[in-house]
Formats: structure tokens, C-alpha cells, sequence
């Protein structure tokens, strides 16, 4: 009895072996068979998962435009500023405005003088005053007058000296009166056509010049007094307004009054140095991340690089290239989070 049962335990543990065994056997042809019937495939560009970084960068949040620093285009005390930062702004809206009481008292003078040009002109072109044609004409006829008398008495004493009734003194006497009076009828012929002549070219010329003179000072005075009032140049937000009411300005230093841009949406602007352009690609995957936010990340999608070359606004001493990377999806939710990044924080992209 002893040795049927020992019999059974061996032949058990053998069918044990065999099992096993056969086992590994077809375990090793099929890993032979997977590396020897599988046909060799193309090289494919491996899908990264997000932990997998390939390349991280700094950045700074900026707008859809960049930021624009109005300036005054004339000198003088600001006399308000109507705009608080972080307020909403249209194109053409009141920001600011300087103290002009100054010019706006000057311009009264300056169209006086543009009047009076144009006034002078008008009295070249009409020419003399009716009056004065009128006293031309009474003194061509009076001389005219004179003339036919002296001519009369000239005739008689010239009869009377042939005759030899008067002396040669009194018959050169009557000459004498005739030459002054043909002399003073043709005066006054001169003075009447000059009392109706025409302006000269050069008088004329010289009219208009005067006149644009006066109305330019005119003109530039009321583009001085235009510059006084300070509107935006576009619509955007209020970044900043570093200058008070009473502080100086001026347009030759054009010292900054309002900052704005348009940050309805936002974007970030990575500094990719050099030696990594060729780790990144269009359509990249990019998750943003802020120092300042650590619990906020963004992801987004690489736009394109930029076309020029540019110092690292996050690290000066290095020369970089500059890109956009901002949100492929048009994601409400992605803009309205992001609006809580103030402009120019800085941030880190990470590209997979």
C-alpha cells in the first residue's frame, strides 16, 4: 500500500514538470515569434504625454496689443486726468487734459490778423475808392481847362509880337504858361489812369503770403489747442497713469500721462533661446504656469515664432528668440481665467 502511494506522487510530480515546461516553451516561441514574424514598421513620431517636458521656457502675459504710452503733444500743467487704471476705454474717449488758457488767448489775435490779410487783398483787387476816380477826373478836367487858356494866349501874343505891339519877354512869358500847362494836363491824365490801373502781380503775391502767414499761426494755434484735450488712440484697458493733475508736461521729453491696451484676451510671449528652436514645432502643446499663480496653469498651443532676433525681456544678458505661444481652442472659460494674470507677469511654458 505504501508503494502504490509513493508510486502516485511521483508520477504526479512529474505531470507537474512536464506541465511547467511545456509552459515555457510556448512562452519562448511566442516572444520569437512577435520579434521574428513582426514586419518592420516606419519610424512614427511618438505622442508625448503632458509630464513629458522636452523644453521649458520663461515668459511674460501680455494683450492683443501692445501697450500704447499717450503722451501730450504741447507744453504745459495737466490740468485733470479723467481715466483710473483698470477702467475700460473707447477709441476717441476723454483721457486727460492740459492747462491751454494761454493759446485759446492768443487765437483771438492771430484770426484777427488772418482777417485783416485777406481784408488788404480785397482792397487790392477792388482797386482805388470811388472818390478818389472822381477827384482824378475834376483835376484832368481843370487842367484841361488851363490848357485851352494858356493855348488861346499864346496865339495872341504870338500876333502881337510879329506885329511888334508887345516885347519878346512878354511873348516867351506866354510860351512859358503854355509848356507848364500842357505839363500839368498830362499829370493829370497819369494820376487818373493810375487811380483805375490794375493791382500789380507783385502786390498781389505779396497779399497771399501774408495771408497764409496769418492764417497758418492761426491754424497752428488751434491744433495746439486740440492737442490740450487728450483722447485714446484706441480702445483698451488702463494700465496705468503715473502723472497727477499739476504736474508738468511736455512734448519734447513726451513723458508717459495714460498706458492702456487691449486685454480683452491674453496671451504669452515665450523666450525660446537659440540652441532649442529646433525642439519645437507648430501645433505644439504648451501648458503655462505662473509664479505668481501656482495653483493656475493654461494650456495652449505654439503659434509661430517671430522674424526677428531680440534681447530676453526675462533675462537681458542672453540674446533669444522671441514666439507667441497662446490658447489653440477660441475656450471662454481659458480667456476668462486668464484675464486674472495682470499684464507683463511672468510666467514659464512647458512644451511636450
Amino acid at each position: 500500500m505504501t508503494s502504490d502511494n509513493t508510486w502516485r506522487r511521483i508520477k504526479w510530480a512529474a505531470a507537474c514538470l512536464g506541465g511547467l515546461a511545456l509552459c515555457a516553451l510556448l512562452a519562448g516561441g511566442l516572444t520569437l515569434r512577435s520579434h521574428t514574424a513582426t514586419p518592420a514598421q516606419p519610424a512614427q513620431p511618438a505622442a508625448r504625454e503632458p509630464a513629458q517636458v522636452v523644453l521649458a521656457c520663461p515668459g511674460r502675459v501680455e494683450g492683443l496689443t501692445e501697450v500704447v504710452n499717450v503722451g501730450a503733444g504741447v507744453d504745459g500743467v495737466l490740468l485733470e486726468v479723467r481715466v483710473k487704471e483698470g477702467q475700460q476705454v473707447r477709441a476717441g474717449e476723454l483721457l486727460a487734459r492740459i492747462d491751454c488758457r494761454d493759446l485759446e488767448a492768443e487765437l483771438p489775435a492771430a484770426q484777427a490778423a488772418a482777417e485783416s490779410a485777406r481784408q488788404t487783398r480785397e482792397r487790392l483787387l477792388r482797386g482805388s475808392r470811388t472818390e478818389e476816380r472822381r477827384v482824378a477826373l475834376d483835376y484832368q478836367a481843370r487842367e484841361e481847362a488851363v490848357l485851352q487858356q494858356a493855348r488861346a494866349q499864346h496865339q495872341r501874343m504870338a500876333k502881337l509880337y510879329e506885329s511888334g505891339d508887345i516885347s519878346r519877354e512878354v511873348f516867351e512869358k506866354a510860351r512859358r504858361d503854355l509848356d507848364v500847362a500842357q505839363a500839368s494836363r498830362s499829370a493829370a491824365e497819369h494820376q487818373l489812369a493810375l487811380v483805375n490801373a490794375a493791382p500789380l502781380p507783385e502786390e498781389l503775391a505779396k497779399a497771399e503770403a501774408e495771408i497764409k502767414v496769418a492764417e497758418g499761426r492761426a491754424r497752428a494755434l488751434i491744433e495746439k489747442i486740440r492737442k490740450c484735450v487728450i483722447r485714446s488712440p484706441a480702445s483698451g484697458t488702463v494700465l496705468r497713469t503715473p502723472l497727477r493733475a499739476g504736474e508738468a508736461v511736455s512734448a519734447t521729453f513726451a513723458p508717459t500721462i495714460v498706458s492702456l491696451a487691449d486685454i480683452s484676451r491674453l496671451k504669452v510671449r515665450a523666450e525660446v533661446d537659440e540652441r532649442d528652436l529646433g525642439r519645437i514645432f507648430s501645433g505644439q502643446q504648451v501648458l503655462v504656469t505662473a509664479p505668481a499663480f501656482p495653483p493656475a496653469n493654461f494650456a495652449g498651443k505654439w503659434r509661430g515664432s517671430a522674424n526677428r532676433w531680440g534681447a530676453s525681456a526675462c533675462a537681458p544678458a542672453t540674446r533669444r528668440k522671441r514666439a507667441t505661444a497662446t490658447c489653440w481652442k477660441c475656450s471662454l472659460i481659458w480667456l476668462r481665467r486668464m484675464r486674472g494674470w495682470p499684464w507683463d507677469c511672468a510666467s514659464l511654458c512647458n512644451f511636450w
